[in-house]
Order: C-alpha cells, then sequence, then structure tokens
C-alpha cells in the first residue's frame, strides 16, 4: 500500500519560496528606475518612477541572505506581527468572559425565529446572512481599502460560521474575502484608486460610475460562490477540506456555556462611567469628524453621537448582564475603528491600541484580576504566534527581491513586452503585468508608485485610456491579495482562522481564475466603449 504523500507544513512553503527568490536573484540581472517625489492632491508625498530612466546595475545575488531576510522580514513586517498578537490576546480575554458565546447563542436563537417568514425560509436566513455580511465588508473595501483591519474580525465570523454549521473558510470568506472583492472592484479606496489616479494626473475618483458596475458584478460572482460552497458544507460537513483543521473551532463551539448567572458586577459599572467619561471628553475635544469617503469630506458630530448611543447602550446592556456590556464594548470599538480609519487616517498602530484597550476593559468589567488579565492575555498571544511567525517568514521574500536588486528589472522586462501588441493585447498585458507585479509587491499604494508614472503615459501612446490603465492596475491588484503568500494580512488571516495555506490555495485557486477572466472581461469596455469619465 501506498504512503499517503504528507503536505508540507505552511513554513517549509514559504521558506520554500525565499530561496526561489534568492535562485532569482542570480538568474535575473539587477536594474533600478530613478525615483523622484511626488505630491498627491491629498497633500502626501509619493516616491515615484521617472519613466525611460531604467538602467542595468550590478547584480547582489543572495546566499546566505535567506537566513538574514527571515530576521528582516519580521522588522519589515513588525506593525502586523504586533497588531495579531495583541489581537489575539485581547479576544482571549474577552472569550474568557463567555460574552462572544452568549451572543453567537442568541444571534442562532434569533435566526430561527425569522425561519417563520415564509419569504426569508424560501430564501434562506443563512443566506441573507452571509450575503449582508459579505455586502458590509465589500462595501469597507471598496470605499476604505479595508484589509489589515479584517485579521480582527476572523476571530469573531470564523466561531459564527462553524456554529452555523460551516466552515472556517466560509468564516473567512464572509470578511476577508468580501473585503477583497471590494477591494479589487473598489469605487473609492483612496490607498488604490486615489493614489493610482493622483499619479497619472486624472481627476480623482472619476470614472466612478462603471467602476460601481464592476463592484457590483465582481460582488454577484462572489458572493454566488461563497454561498454554494457554504451550502455544499452545510449539507456535507465532511467535505470541507479544512474539516480535521476545524475541529479546535467545533470543540470550542460545542462547550456548554459556563455561565451560571446573568449578572453585572460593580466593576463593570465602573468600566462603564470610566469608558463613558473618556468619550464625553474626547466629544467635547472633537466635536466635529471629517470623514474621507471618496472624495467627498462630510463634516458630521459623529464622536458625540456614539457617546451617546454608548451611554444609552450600556446602561441596558448592563441592566441585563455584563456580557452584554461586553458586547457593546466590541460593537464601539468596531464603530471606532471605522470612525478613526475614514476620519483621522488610523492605521495598524491605532488599531491594535484600540482592541488591546477593549481586550483590558472586558477583563477589568468582569471584575478579573490584573494576573488573571495578563494571563488570559498571554495565553491568547500564545495561542496566535503560529500566525504571527509566518507574516515575518512571508516578509523575508519581499526582502530578498528588494536585496537583490531584481523588482526593478522585472518591472522594466514585462512593461517592453507591450510593446507593439495592440490597444486590446496591451489592456491585457498591463492587467497580467500588474497581477504578477502583487505577488511580489503586495501593497496597493507601493504599487501604484512603481507602475502608474509608467503605465500611463505608455497607454497615451497605444491610444488607451488612462481611467482603463488604472482599472487594469485595479483588478491587478485586488484579486491576487487573495492568494499571494507574501501578503502579510493574508498569512495573518490564515494564522488566526488556523487553515493550512495550502489548503487555502486549493480552495481559492478556482475562485481566483474565475474572478481574474472576470476582471478581463471588465476591461473590455474600457477600451471598446464611451464610459463616463474614461
Amino acid at each position: 500500500m501506498l504512503k499517503k504523500k504528507k503536505i508540507p507544513h505552511t513554513y517549509v512553503i514559504v521558506f520554500s519560496i525565499i530561496v526561489i527568490a534568492a535562485i532569482c536573484t542570480w538568474m535575473v540581472p539587477g536594474g533600478e528606475f530613478i525615483r523622484e517625489l511626488k505630491t498627491l492632491p491629498d497633500g502626501s508625498s509619493k516616491n515615484v518612477i521617472i519613466p525611460d530612466s531604467f538602467t542595468y546595475i550590478d547584480s547582489a545575488p543572495q546566499t546566505w541572505q535567506i537566513f538574514s531576510a527571515i530576521f528582516d522580514g519580521f522588522v519589515d513586517k513588525a506593525d502586523i506581527i504586533v497588531l495579531i498578537l495583541l489581537i489575539g490576546g485581547a479576544f482571549w480575554i474577552m472569550n474568557a468572559s463567555k460574552a462572544i458565546d452568549v451572543a453567537i447563542f442568541s444571534f442562532l436563537k434569533f435566526t430561527k425565529k425569522l425561519e417563520r417568514l415564509k419569504l426569508i425560509k424560501f430564501l434562506g436566513v443563512n443566506n441573507i446572512i452571509l450575503t449582508l455580511i459579505m455586502i458590509v465588508f465589500s462595501t469597507f473595501g471598496a470605499v476604505f481599502g479595508m484589509s489589515e483591519e479584517t485579521i480582527a474580525f476572523i476571530i469573531i465570523f470564523v466561531p459564527l460560521a462553524i456554529s452555523m454549521g460551516y466552515d472556517s473558510i466560509v468564516g473567512v470568506s464572509i470578511c476577508f474575502v468580501a473585503a477583497g472583492l471590494g477591494f479589487a472592484g473598489a469605487m473609492l479606496n483612496p490607498f488604490t484608486i486615489g493614489i493610482a489616479q493622483g499619479l497619472s494626473d486624472v481627476p480623482l475618483f472619476t470614472g466612478i460610475e462603471y467602476r460601481f458596475f464592476c463592484w457590483v458584478v465582481i460582488n454577484i460572482v462572489g458572493i454566488t460562490f461563497v454561498l454554494r460552497y457554504a451550502a455544499k458544507i452545510k449539507k456535507v460537513p465532511q467535505k470541507s477540506l479544512v474539516y480535521d483543521d476545524d475541529k479546535v473551532w467545533r470543540d470550542k463551539a460545542s462547550e456548554e456555556l459556563e455561565i451560571t448567572n446573568y449578572h453585572s458586577p460593580i466593576s463593570a459599572w465602573i468600566t462603564y462611567f470610566s469608558v463613558l467619561a473618556g468619550m464625553i471628553a474626547y466629544s467635547f475635544i472633537y466635536p466635529q469628524s471629517v470623514l474621507s469617503i471618496g472624495n467627498s469630506h462630510p463634516t458630521l458630530p459623529v464622536i458625540p453621537i456614539l457617546t451617546g448611543l454608548f451611554a444609552i447602550g450600556g446602561f441596558f446592556a448592563l441592566r441585563k448582564s455584563v456580557h452584554f456590556f461586553i458586547l457593546i464594548l466590541l460593537i464601539f470599538t468596531i464603530l471606532y475603528l471605522i470612525v478613526g480609519v475614514m476620519g483621522y487616517h488610523w492605521y495598524i498602530m491605532e488599531i491594535a491600541t484600540l482592541f488591546f484597550a477593549m481586550g483590558l476593559a472586558s477583563g477589568i468589567a468582569m471584575n478579573y484580576s490584573p494576573n488573571k488579565i495578563t494571563k488570559l492575555f498571554m495565553e491568547g498571544v500564545n495561542d496566535i504566534m503560529s500566525a504571527a511567525m509566518v507574516v515575518g517568514l512571508a516578509g523575508g521574500i519581499i526582502i530578498i527581491l528588494q536585496n537583490g536588486k531584481i523588482i526593478d528589472t522585472m518591472l522594466y522586462s514585462v512593461a517592453d513586452s507591450m510593446n507593439n501588441v495592440g490597444r486590446y493585447g496591451s489592456i491585457s498585458i498591463m492587467y497580467a503585468i500588474q497581477t504578477m507585479i502583487n505577488v511580489i509587491i503586495p501593497s496597493g499604494s507601493a504599487k501604484a508608485a512603481l507602475t502608474m508614472p509608467i503605465m500611463a503615459p505608455f497607454s497615451d501612446l497605444i491610444g488607451v485610456s488612462r481611467q482603463a490603465t488604472i482599472m487594469a492596475f485595479q483588478f491587478g491588484d485586488g484579486f491576487t491579495n487573495m492568494i499571494t503568500p507574501t501578503s502579510g494580512v493574508l498569512i495573518g488571516v490564515l494564522g488566526v482562522a488556523k487553515i493550512p495555506y495550502e489548503k487555502w490555495v486549493k480552495w481559492i485557486t478556482p475562485f481566483m481564475i474565475i474572478l481574474m477572466l472576470l476582471g478581463l472581461l471588465l476591461l473590455i469596455p474600457t477600451v471598446t466603449m464611451q464610459l463616463n469619465g474614461f
């Protein structure tokens, strides 16, 4: 009897890619573009490539650096690693309170009541729930480029999906994949559309009408794919690629709620008034907030409104139980996350700090001692450590390519391949180039700064609109974020969800093929039709 071949560990796969990248530095000649600092319409600055400035330089083959690249990768991805560790520790404290278990239990009871309605029963209450969640996260991806933020939601949605009879892949899909669909079909994303249009000297967020159409089409296809998969797993759970890996989640979901009584200790009320006092203070400091939604910047009293809602919601939650108050803390953490990103340009440090504070507040509300809060936090960090480790390892891939000085050579070679292939061929090649580059440069803003100064002028020469070139960048940047091993966000998400990378690739590859073909079809009208803004 033949022995079943064992699938390599994720760490082995990532390190193998580091070795392959090092081999490439021996085979690909070194090269570099000259860069200049350019100020964007929003006031920020980016180093951009000067067209026709490429020169070959001495190569820098990498050897023993495959080992030092791991260290450099951890340094380079330190922000995401710390985010994962702090979120893991914070949610472990919250999980110990059983508040999330109570929420899931209450939610499932509520959905059973909805099944009494004929229309909802016909459509399927679970289908409606999954669809609504995906639309929300896709909107976040399209409007303000939600990406790193999805890591925090995995700990909520994976247990929810398991409790609904699905698997961890569905849990990841309804937040991370949904945000990825929105990111690819972005309408107002300042990190991709905003920067790409700014660098291409195109009026910001023009052509939104066709982009909105693309966003709708991409979401219809994406949500349909996920719902069909979810229905298959619901019917036969053993068909899931991660059925065995999900045992840890199923064990947690099947545990009986260890809540003897619903109560609200004095510490919970102290936490409530302390948080409320802080929110009131910030309401006076920031009575108005300027929210950036694409090219629109409405000024609203968001923080005072949230303060009032927290005062009411927290009070009534505590009247019922501390567990519901902790859920209120979670909900307002998410709301402040949205306001912080859209109104105050929050990034990883602020997001990590916000969730860390939420975890501490949850522990204090439960009347845990400082030692118990610390113990729970460290247990959470230990549980999530493997996810943080693989993010650092994946960062080493980029370090090798950068130190080997071959990224610019690759970019120059593929850009040069577009000569004399016509408009359709050129837009297709641009799309393929952006897709390939996304594997080695998963950052949308960095890739825009690298490629758009070259692609935009070239599109003028071949008779393709700059908007079409930006859309080729947009689709090429968006879809492969959900599969490339160099994406710290993807690796972090999979680590938190405890999904082996190789199993994720097996599941998402057919989906990627569908999305990439769809992206190519959606690019054709940008060449053949006179679209508004193009």
